[in-house]
């Protein structure tokens, strides 16, 4: 993984593909104004259309292991496309060190085959993403923007900052306990649980507070889940509330997500009631 943010560089003339060795080019030095970056800026004639980013998915993390994100684009150049550079950043500012919260590269040149279209190019870039090591700012949860760039066959340059946008997500967990099991018909039953979210900082799960989670009820023999209520987690992710049994079934928990963390739904709890 070539992760590379606030990086200075010096770009000048047809050396713009100095700013594609910098993902998000973050340059702070003498540029001709016409290769200035600004945000949603784009230069050269290849055309970056078609992107996706993880199938259309968000991309959502843990702590540990390995996740592969494919990016897939085509490539438009009269001139041939002899090489393109993908990027993942987030920001608001791809020029400058203060305007980048993030960014992550390939590890490897994105693969780019020209189609029966003279000039027209299907391309597939790899990102492989360690939260642990890639992810250690949990600021950078949201939403990222995708830079492509590249060459055509006659060394010019061409870019885009924000071809396409995509959501990284810490993961999340939810557990449901319901007690006491058996119940008699007509009592009270609690439902215990917790949520948590990936904190990419200390490589641990951590418990989610102040969001809301529905509780939520299966009968038994049924396929479908019916919300009872919605409550609110506590000051460290935790989750209780009662409710009546009335007929046998399952007990569960279900979180929506936010723009930063993934939904989650816990495991349906079975109570048989008497």
């Amino acid at each position: 993984m070539r992760i590379r943010v606030a990086v200075t560089a010096v770009v000048s003339g047809a050396v713009v593909l100095s700013a594609l060795a910098v993902p998000v080019v973050a340059q702070a030095a003498e540029r001709s104004s016409a290769l200035e970056l600004r945000p949603n800026d784009s230069l050269g004639n290849t055309k970056f259309t078609d992107a996706v980013v993880n199938g259309g998915k968000d991309i959502v993390l843990g702590t540990t292991g390995t996740k592969t994100v494919v990016v897939t684009y085509t490539a438009t150049d009269q001139n041939g496309v002899a090489v393109t550079e993908a990027f993942l950043w987030q920001g608001t500012d791809s020029s400058t060190t203060e305007g980048i919260t993030g960014g992550l590269g390939t590890d490897d040149d994105p693969d780019c085959t020209e189609t029966a279209t003279q000039g027209t190019y299907h391309c597939k870039a790899v990102f492989n993403i360690h939260p642990a090591t890639d992810m250690k700012d949990n600021g950078v949860a949201g939403k990222w923007k995708l830079f492509l760039g590249g060459w055509d066959l006659y060394a010019n340059a061409s870019y885009n900052d924000d071809v396409t946008t995509t959501s990284i997500k810490k993961a999340a967990t939810l557990t449901a306990d319901a007690t006491p099991e058996p119940v008699k018909k007509g009592r009270t039953i609690t439902v215990t649980g917790k949520l948590a979210r990936a904190n990419w900082s200390t490589g641990k799960y951590a418990g989610y507070v102040s969001q809301p989670v529905k509780l939520q009820f299966r009968k038994k023999g049924s396929s479908t889940y019916t919300t009872l209520k919605t409550i609110k987690t506590n000051s460290t992710g935790v989750l209780k509330t009662t409710t009546k049994a009335t007929v046998d079934g399952y007990y569960r928990y279900s979180f929506a997500g936010t723009p930063t963390t993934a939904p989650a739904t816990a495991p349906g709890d079975f109570v048989d009631v008497r």
